[in-house]
């Protein structure tokens, strides 16, 4: 059997970097203990490492606050958008979002709907893949609380404007939530620049992490309340939750061999350096995006190399329907990719590719020129058996 080439780095990055394996596994052996819930050294050291690691991502993501507790740890970016969302909205409020959205988002404002808390609208998006600035403010109303942004869609690639839009929520005293699921690690992220009120990240993905990490960031004067309860380690005899950060966003003990890769993986990407990595998996995205266009049967979404966009390319063959090409990638060529609708029902809504989905190749740092060439040769020949 031959090497597996893996092109779904948008759903997990993989491989992950060794360094991060092995800064799990030195920290589980030697401070695996509970932080935050005793006085000993290594609970000491365990809760010295978390410190740490919010430090770093308050840093990493510019939040205006300086105060890394309100980097708030959780399982990936669906829990942070819940908690977003719902931590945020009062009855009565509307929410603006996106058709690019994650279900992370569809479906806790659908929920949050059927149950008569909220209304939302979802601002739709061009032939190239981007939302309109402007149709965002157009979409803002009296009684809107909230924005919430796919800042990278998982599905074509585009990269939105956050900055044009984060001028629009300020202006407008709207909160601004930008979902980072696909960029963090992949591009700079300012919350101060953009004035982004509120971030959700995931630590598996670009951030070379390991699943199970992720959560939210929080900016300064932003009326946020816990969505769950439970411990935190703390003020024990308190019979409410606590409303500080970091506890509003976490309960119960803190997954700390996770966030240590975590940690980890963030330092990798700052020792290779953000851009060089960017660079190369572009590089090999433009390729890819080429050698697709060539295949006569092949139809591509929106697909781009540019600033604006992501190494995530989605097509299709004529003839076949994505679950088909999908398998043959696997089966007859050892290609990983992503079939379906990727949890972003309406962004294939929006490109047409409702409800069979598409082919989704996704390059990852760790991806090479032969990986490309061997996705393109082997899109061409199932191009060719119809």
């Amino acid at each position: 059997m031959s090497e597996l080439i893996y092109l779904d780095n948008a759903a997990t990055a993989f491989p992950k970097p060794p360094v991060v394996i092995d800064a799990m596994a030195e920290f589980y052996r030697d401070y695996g203990v509970n932080p935050g819930r005793a006085g000993y050294d290594l609970a000491v050291e365990a809760g010295l490492m978390l410190d740490g690691a919010r430090s770093l991502l308050d840093r990493f993501f510019n939040n205006p606050a300086r105060d890394r507790d309100r980097v708030c740890f959780a399982l990936n970016a669906s829990a942070g958008l819940n908690m977003i969302i719902q931590g945020v909205c009062n009855p009565g409020d509307h929410v603006v979002a996106t058709m690019l959205e994650h279900n992370s988002v569809l479906r806790p404002l659908y929920e949050m709907e059927q149950a008569g808390i909220i209304t939302h609208d979802l601002v739709p998006f061009d032939g190239d893949g981007y939302v309109d600035p402007d149709d965002i403010a157009r979409a803002i109303k009296p009684n809107t609380r909230l924005v919430v942004v796919n800042h990278g869609s998982n599905v074509i690639g585009t990269v939105q404007d956050a900055a044009a839009i984060g001028r629009i929520c300020r202006e407008k005293g709207v909160l601004f939530a930008l979902d980072t699921a696909q960029t963090a690690g992949m591009i700079p992220i300012d919350m101060a620049a953009w004035n982004v009120d509120l971030l959700a990240f995931t630590g598996h993905k670009s951030l070379m992490g390991p699943t199970g990490t992720g959560g939210m960031v929080v900016g300064p004067d932003v009326p946020i309340r816990p969505t769950r309860w439970g411990g935190t380690g703390v003020k024990s005899a308190v019979r409410t939750h606590l409303h500080y950060f970091p506890y509003i966003g976490e309960v119960g003990t803190a997954n700390t061999i996770g966030i240590a890769g975590l940690k980890r993986g963030v330092e990798w990407i700052l020792e290779r350096g953000l851009d060089t990595i960017r660079r190369h998996e572009m590089a090999l995205a433009e390729r890819l995006i080429a050698g697709l266009r060539d295949i006569p049967k092949v139809t591509l979404y929106c697909a781009g190399a540019g600033e604006r966009h992501l190494p995530v390319v989605s097509a299709n063959v004529e003839g076949w329907e994505s679950t088909q090409t999908g398998e043959l990638l696997d089966v007859e060529y050892d290609i990983a990719t992503r079939i379906g609708l990727h949890c972003a029902p309406m962004a294939h809504v929006g490109i047409g590719t409702t409800p069979k989905g598409t082919v989704r190749f996704s390059v990852g740092p760790f991806n090479t020129e032969a990986h490309i060439e061997a996705a393109i040769v082997a899109m061409r020949d199932i191009a060719s058996l119809r």
